[in-house]
């Protein structure tokens, strides 16, 4: 099993998940052409793409991800919640998979197992992926954290979580007040400290990788966000990876 991230932030976002013969693109935020373009970073091209999941409606997730699947032809997967949100947008989406946010499903070698989480959006959805033996856990747009997220986030062998901001760079810095708020509200996005307060909580023996996304490149640096989780998990801050708006990260095996 292995994973990789087309690139992380509030420009766009997307991540490819592999088993067996299965891949899945967890969120499609870029153009159709910045995603084949993407995509062939990786050594992929779009018919290698088996299923497309949708976290939720805002435009650094889905926003070419109606374009992407249509040209391509593949299937989509999202909750209900998020394909109302997305109806005014044409019909790109109405034959897309309906999702219940509790209900584990399959896409070929792949397991996916849902979870809701607190953001400023209709319906909004995270996964966990597995391969029968190994588990990798995705956790962005998230304002705070809950007893169902840790407990869907324990005892992983990879996490890919959220490090949104710092609390004091977005606080202290140029935002119009009212949008420092929304982001640091309980449905905003997660802070640092949030992010290390949750692998403080999670069993996390057998994590073999653990990445910061879904950085803002004006409210956080990455050796913040990789300072607070490593502390969180007592290992050296080099450890930790980082998705970045421009590159992502390549493709990591989990063993």
């Amino acid at each position: 099993m292995r994973f990789a991230s087309l690139g992380s932030g509030s420009e766009g976002n997307a991540l490819v998940v592999e088993a067996g013969n299965s891949r899945i693109l967890l969120d499609c935020g870029f153009s159709a052409a910045e995603t084949v373009r993407r995509l062939g970073r990786l050594g992929l091209d779009p018919g290698a793409i088996n299923a497309v999941l949708v976290t939720h409606e805002h435009d650094d997730h889905v926003g070419g991800a109606a374009r992407f699947t249509r040209r391509f032809g593949i299937p989509v997967y999202l909750s209900h919640g998020t394909r109302v949100a997305v109806s005014g947008r044409g019909d790109a989406f109405a034959a897309a998979t309906i999702i219940d946010s509790h209900t584990p499903f399959a896409v070929g070698d792949l397991e996916v197992f849902p979870y809701p989480v607190p953001h400023d959006a209709r319906e909004p959805t995270q996964f966990v992926f597995g391969d029968g033996a190994r588990r990798l856990g995705v956790l962005t747009d998230a304002g705070s954290s809950t007893p169902h997220i840790e407990q869907m986030l324990s005892g992983l062998d990879a996490l890919v979580i959220e490090c949104n901001h710092d609390r004091e760079l977005l606080l202290g810095g140029n935002y119009p007040e009212r949008l420092k708020q929304r982001i640091a509200g309980r449905y905003g996005h997660l802070d640092n400290g949030q992010a290390a307060g949750i692998l403080a909580n999670i069993e996390k023996k057998s994590l073999q990788h653990v990445v910061a996304a879904h950085l803002s490149q004006r409210n956080n640096r990455p050796e913040l966000a990789c300072a607070a989780l490593s502390a969180a998990l007592g290992c050296a801050a080099e450890w930790i990876g980082v998705a970045t708006q421009g590159e992502g990260f390549g493709w990591r095996m989990i063993a």
